[in-house]
């Protein structure tokens, strides 16, 4: 893995690029500090880098593994010409086991998988092609996304957004913040808050950093003033992305969504939840049975390595909650809109 610094990307910057025969990931836990690019040349060390949150966000997390499935087979291959079908498989268990949660890593596995049947000779070529499609759909799904989501948003509101799921998080552009990005250029929205999103500080760190970039008008928030300022100003919308969306509607995402979710309904404030169809798992029943991730105590108990806990605390550190379906306005995809979904509906849509 080599490192080297850039320059602040345009608008077109992109959490995850192929390059040159390697995987570049923007090292998120950096921002906006620092503007690092890590390229990596094996699909073991972008398996450590998804769990360290080197690349984050539910799509962004699916791209990468299927160009980290890519490495796995050049490397495979270059071991075993005759075998690298069994050869690969410890690191593509490796990948699957990074993060539990974003069913998008396990989706584009599988999808990735789909194409070994047909490969004669070296596989990387055949994989690459597979991996830069899986990269360019998660693209065009998040303009159509950013289309149908903003013409749901009247005219000069105000919304509140959850965690990060914007270019950033996806292969480009955004789920939720493509649906802000898309209605703010047509004038549907006029400001756009963003919760800090505690203890990674993804809503601080990356999408007001994110929304800066596009001079598009962002307030700061600490996760628990949000029911405050949803009593106190005229909210439209509560916008957040999701890592997992159940067969009933329920919906995984980002620690904090379920609690913001419940204020909104509370105020009378509509929740959009903007997602890939990839995110939807119809194989899980509910919200209950979808795996939560816990992470470490010391994400919380530490703040930049200085411990701001005491010792013997026990600190309890889940990476993500569920939100149910009856909390949800809307769920948008690039296959159309569910509203107030339901078993039925999702299936109409999903099958």
């Amino acid at each position: 893995m080599n490192s080297n610094k850039s320059e602040y990307p345009t608008e077109t910057f992109s959490a995850v690029k192929w390059n040159a025969g390697m995987l570049t990931l923007l090292d998120q836990r950096k921002l906006p500090g620092e503007i690092i690019y890590l390229n990596y040349d094996s699909a073991s060390a972008v398996a450590a880098a998804i769990k360290e949150m080197i690349v984050r966000g539910a799509p962004a997390i699916g791209i990468a593994a299927a160009y980290a499935v890519v490495l796995a087979a050049r490397s495979a291959w270059q071991e075993n010409a005759d075998c690298w079908r069994e050869a690969i498989e410890a690191d593509l268990m490796n990948l699957a086991a990074a993060r539990p949660t974003a069913v998008n890593l396990h989706w584009a596995i599988a999808e990735m998988r789909q194409v070994f049947a047909i490969i004669e000779g070296e596989p990387e070529p055949f994989l690459l092609e597979r991996a830069k499609q899986i990269h360019a759909d998660d693209i065009a799904a998040n303009h159509e996304m950013g289309r149908l989501g903003a013409e749901l948003i009247v005219p000069d509101s105000q919304v509140i957004t959850h965690c990060n799921a914007g270019a950033l998080a996806t292969g480009g552009y955004g789920t939720a913040l493509g649906v802000i990005r898309t209605a703010f250029n047509q004038g549907r929205i006029k400001r756009v808050f963003a919760s800090e999103t505690r203890p990674w500080f993804q809503g601080a760190r990356l999408t007001s950093w994110e929304l800066q970039q596009d001079h598009i008008p962002v307030n700061l928030v600490i996760d628990s003033a949000i029911a405050s300022l949803m009593e106190n100003r005229k909210i439209a919308w509560l916008i957040v992305g999701s890592d997992r969306i159940a067969a009933n509607g329920d919906v995984a995402n980002k620690i904090g969504t379920y609690s913001h979710a419940v204020s909104a309904y509370y105020h009378g404030i509509k929740v959009m939840v903007v997602a890939p169809s990839s995110t939807i798992d119809m194989q899980i029943e509910s919200g209950a049975n979808i795996p939560i991730e816990n992470r470490s105590a010391e994400e919380i108990t530490e703040f930049n390595t200085i411990r701001i806990a005491p010792n013997d605390i026990e600190a309890i550190n889940p990476a993500f909650d569920i939100t149910p379906a009856k909390l949800v306005d809307v769920i948008v995809t690039e296959k159309g809109i569910v509203r107030s979904p339901n078993v039925e509906k999702m299936l109409a849509m999903f099958g």
